[in-house]
């Protein structure tokens, strides 16, 4: 496996699992810092690396009325200044390839979003920023199927590459989670990721917005750690209720200590049998 280097840490098979965590979408600076803040603190108690995650434009909301967050030029300046404050590296997704050049000057991770992961122009576009790229499995491929990802990231000239699992349309409004898809994804040669809490998602499942079932996503992370991956994406929010996107499927930051408390603890157990 190749081992992914993102500022002072190392991500891949033998190293520590890493740990993305922070709101859905950037909801203004001083929230957003006191979150990343507080995931920070658990992950440094917990001797786990962190990097603080939010987007800076939701542009896949359900409604065109969706809150999608402050914008590029806002939201980088927010994102940097946080980078700056935490003192961590910090990731956000892009839509489109003209947005890769300026993103490339705050983010440590460019991030393609699911819906997007096909999208060649965008990828090629990533790979060439010397940014690490993390790509989100489209909720309609199988997991062998990320191999033509990964050959127009790497062909592009980028082997700081890694993987998501974020669950797979099953009928309308549904998603579930193949847990063979970690081993097989990882076997092309990347670190793989668990989207722990966008598996939990009901896609427009509240007819204007998403919905959610919170209350299976430290079941994710536990078995993902179970089944062996690389790192945990975690949307987490001090009042999920108030959140201004994800609310339904975020982990609250008072029980995110547990949850990673948990998943690196089994972790632990599935090194020693490795």
């Amino acid at each position: 496996m190749e081992i992914v280097k993102i500022g002072p840490y190392q991500v891949g098979q033998g190293h520590p699992l890493l740990v993305m965590a922070g709101p859905c979408v950037l909801e203004g600076y001083e929230r957003s810092l006191a979150i990343g803040k507080r995931a920070k603190a658990i992950c440094e108690k917990l001797g786990l690396p962190y990097v603080f995650k939010a987007s800076y434009d939701k542009a896949n909301r359900s409604s065109l009325d969706s809150f999608r967050g402050p914008g590029l030029e806002e939201g980088l300046q927010i994102l940097a200044q946080i980078k700056k404050d935490l003192g961590v590296p910090v990731i956000s997704d892009v839509h489109e390839t003209w947005q890769v050049e300026k993103a490339a000057e705050v983010l440590d991770i460019i991030q393609i979003p699911a819906f997007l992961c096909r999208q060649t122009d965008l990828l090629v576009e990533a790979a060439r920023s010397g940014r690490v790229v993390n790509v989100k499995k489209g909720q309609f491929l199988a997991p062998w199927d990320m191999k033509n990802v990964v050959h127009k990231v790497t062909g592009s000239g980028c082997r700081n590459l890694m993987l998501t699992e974020r669950g797979v349309s099953f009928g309308y409004n549904t998603l579930v989670t193949d847990m063979r898809s970690l081993p097989i994804m990882r076997d092309l040669g990347f670190p793989v990721i668990m989207d722990v809490t966008h598996s939990v998602q009901i896609p427009g499942g509240q007819g204007t917005s998403s919905g959610g079932q919170s209350k299976f996503a430290p079941h994710m992370a536990r078995a993902a750690a179970a089944v062996g991956v690389d790192g945990l994406f975690i949307e987490t929010h001090d009042n999920p209720a108030e959140a201004l996107s994800d609310g339904p499927n975020m982990i609250a930051l008072d029980d995110l200590e547990q949850v990673l408390a948990d998943a690196k603890a089994i972790d632990a157990i599935g090194r020693r049998e490795a």
